[in-house]
């Protein structure tokens, strides 16, 4: 009888990754010098921030999305702390709201302007104090609004409730103190009813994090977990780390019983951290090592061997950390199923990746893009902490699909102009926005007086034109220059937009003429 190897077939089988080209990658960045095993990175479809070396306090740049090339110098940065920021993390129903934690022991939650820091940010909208050490690591909840979660040096996880009136926090929901060394890393399933974490004492805990109960722990000597992934609803565990010989490996564990592993295998004698990345839509799981230039992936399974090497990415370029864009800011005419932001110390560049899925039609491949986590949240923080659970709200990718507003209903900033601006979507005005708008240039007087006969200063683009001085040096009027830009293009969007709608309006109306009429019994 011959032998025949078993193929296993798999649409992700000859995924590879493509570097964007030197005019659209981030160049003369200051990519921070911290040895923190972080990813020193945060995307969404509208901005990426880099955490920056600076000489006094802390920093971290945020820069459009769209512009690309080189970096001016003296950009402006978000430098509120008083020590090294740490981790930065962008919510993930508000694309202008990003949250940082640094060195000086505590948390800042930045509101950042629609259209891009213009001026150094240094008072942040919420501040969060209870920790007694330097903050590590945060995370947003994935399915709550305003929920997150801080892990820092005294070894305690705080969880924050942020919908509530003070700007200075200093009592959380909840402490959760079962660690008794640094937390390493932290994942939360699909709901958010559970998280994971890894410590520097070898283990990986399950906790519920609104009880703080410790649901299971791990306890093996053989392998010593650094990050943990929870593989969305497959009940599974992802971690990787170190073998006992110091070699590189991964890990599979069983929700239910975390014992004994599933399955180990070892990767490499590196030294680096590796980093996992998980999608659960594809059920693709990145694996990416600090320093390394390559990139290895695999596709999961709920089956043995539960995990399937598919290929990796090689570069020559090492990599200090990767940001990853979530779902709804990719390409998908050019079937990218994932994209990393790659951070370049050597060369100071952040490189954008995309895993990309070689397919000869251009139009919208369903199968690589099922439905996905929108940018809405399915529960208040109220809500949530008062034991309801859901899963993330869903949206299509597809073109012309409903895209939800990525602001909530209320931001408590510090005027209502803020305030206006971290309710509307930039990127997606909606018409009666924009009329709202004229009439309101319209019913203003001479100097800018209301009917009501009250001063107001005159507004354009939705600015104060009291602040809109003309620009001085040539940075500023770059930077008016870009703003101007993407205007123009956020204009272009909605017109495109309202054709598409145009365009299926008027099919369904010739659908209905040709359509035979009902007979009525």
């Amino acid at each position: 009888m011959t032998w025949r190897p078993q193929y296993r077939s798999s649409k992700f089988r000859h995924v590879f990754g493509k570097a964007a080209t030197k005019e659209n990658c981030f160049d003369g960045v200051p990519i921070t010098r911290s040895v923190q095993d972080n990813s020193f990175c945060a995307v969404n479809p509208r901005f990426v921030a880099i955490i920056t070396e600076c000489g006094g306090g802390g920093s971290f740049l945020v820069l459009s999305i769209k512009h690309t090339g080189k970096v001016d110098p003296h950009h402006p940065k978000v430098s509120g702390h008083r020590a090294n920021v740490l981790d930065i993390k962008w919510n993930p129903f508000n694309d202008c709201c990003i949250a940082s934690c640094s060195e000086d022991s505590t948390v800042k939650v930045w509101e950042i302007p629609p259209y891009g820091v213009m001026k150094n940010i240094t008072v942040p909208w919420k501040e969060l104090q209870g920790h007694s050490r330097r903050v590590s690591l945060i995370e947003w909840h994935p399915t709550a609004n305003k929920i997150l979660f801080s892990t820092a040096y005294d070894y305690q996880v705080m969880i924050w409730n942020l919908d509530c009136p003070e700007q200075v926090i200093k009592n959380p929901v909840r402490t959760i103190r079962h660690h008794t060394d640094v937390i390493l890393s932290m994942s939360f399933n699909t709901d958010g009813s559970l998280f994971a974490t890894t410590c520097k004492d070898r283990k990986v805990r399950l906790m519920e994090p609104r009880s703080g109960n410790l649901l299971q722990e791990t306890n093996s000597k053989t392998h010593r977990a650094h990050k943990v992934l929870i593989l969305g609803n497959m009940k599974m565990l992802f971690t990787s780390g170190t073998s006992c010989w110091n070699e590189r490996q991964i890990a599979m564990w069983d929700q239910e019983d975390l014992s004994v592993p599933l399955l180990t295998e070892n990767l490499d004698g590196s030294s680096g951290v590796v980093f996992p990345f998980y999608d659960p839509d594809t059920h693709m799981i990145y694996l990416a090592g600090k320093g390394d230039g390559n990139i290895r992936y695999y596709e999961i399974s709920s089956e043995k061997p539960y995990i399937h090497y598919l290929t990796e990415y090689r570069s020559h370029v090492p990599q200090k950390g990767l940001g990853v864009m979530p779902k709804r800011g990719l390409d998908v005419s050019s079937c990218e199923v994932f994209r990393f932001y790659k951070l370049v110390t050597v060369k100071s560049l952040i490189e954008p990746l995309s895993m990309i899925v070689p397919r000869r039609s251009e139009s919208y491949q369903e199968d690589l893009y099922p439905m996905t986590a929108a940018n809405k949240p399915a529960l208040t923080a109220d809500e949530w902490l008062n034991g309801i659970n859901k899963g993330p709200v869903l949206m299509s990718l597809k073109p012309g699909s409903q895209v939800p507003d990525s602001y909530p209903d209320k931001m408590e900033l510090g005027n209502s102009l803020e305030a206006h601006r971290s309710q509307s979507r930039p990127d997606m005005l909606t018409f009666e926005y924009i009329q709202d708008q004229v009439n309101t240039k319209d019913s203003k007087g001479d100097g800018g007086c209301t009917q009501d006969g009250i001063s107001q200063a005159p507004l354009s683009n939705g600015d104060d034109l009291t602040l809109c001085s003309p620009p001085k040096t040539e940075n500023e009027l770059r930077l008016k220059f870009h703003k101007q830009q993407e205007e123009i293009r956020r204009l272009k969007e909605l017109l495109n937009q309202r054709d598409v709608r145009i365009t299926q309006l008027e099919l369904e109306i010739k659908n209905m003429k040709n359509s035979p009429p009902q007979n009525l019994l």
